[in-house]
């Protein structure tokens, strides 16, 4: 099989033990009001969305209460205790995700495996989205969560432009080796720097009105 077309950072993903929670720590922090996004009725979960570019956002993302409980775990480790942990004291950035335009492709040039491609929808968007049988994130969210829109429209051309944008994508891992390779099998050599950290961790340093912060 040809290579996959290179992927690109699509959104990064921010969750929170509740939405409300994440709306106000990335309100606090970069003086911009997050948009109400929708619900995610297969995931159990809900979400508000800040404008990074002109098809890249900020997505906040929680456990929706007046949802029922899938009947699988639902996505990004939201269910695992040490996360809803970590969370109680402070939302985070917790993943990101690439986007690619043969997402079957992409996930099998694939060296560590992201899950197979689930059909998803809210509103006018349609898309497929790579999620693990087991919910956890792919490299422990160093490495990309997969989507392929299947709209013309991107999520991110709706919102207000609020002068915030992603300056750099950074990351640590145990095996920094083994996480460069699988980025650049994907195209995305280039998306993160990527050092050794006894834990995995991503970080990502935003250019708002209030200044650089870091989330």
């Amino acid at each position: 099989m040809s290579a996959a077309p290179a992927a690109e950072l699509d959104h990064l993903v921010v969750a929170g033990a509740t939405l409300a929670q994440a709306i106000d720590y990335v309100a606090d922090l970069t003086g911009v009001a997050p948009r109400p996004g929708g619900q995610h009725a297969a995931m159990g979960t809900h979400n508000a969305l800040v404008r990074l570019g002109r098809r890249v956002y900020l997505e906040l993302i929680a456990i929706d209460p007046g949802l029922p409980r899938p009947a699988r775990p639902r996505w990004f480790d939201l269910d695992d205790a040490a996360m809803q942990s970590a969370l109680g004291d402070q939302p985070r950035l917790i993943a990101w995700v690439a986007r690619t335009s043969d997402i079957e492709r992409a996930v099998a040039s694939s060296t560590v495996d992201p899950g197979p491609a689930h059909p998803m929808s809210r509103g006018d968007f349609r898309w497929r989205i790579t999620i693990p049988d087991d919910g956890r994130r792919p490299g422990g969210g160093v490495l990309p969560t997969l989507i392929q829109w299947d709209v013309a429209k991107h999520p991110a051309e709706g919102l207000p432009d609020g002068g915030v944008s992603l300056v750099e994508l950074a990351a640590s891992h145990p095996d920094p080796a083994a996480i460069r390779a699988a980025l650049a099998a994907l195209g995305l050599g280039d998306a993160l720097r990527v050092t050794y950290g006894a834990v995995p961790r991503i970080a990502a340093m935003l250019r708002t009105g209030r200044g650089l912060v870091t989330v």
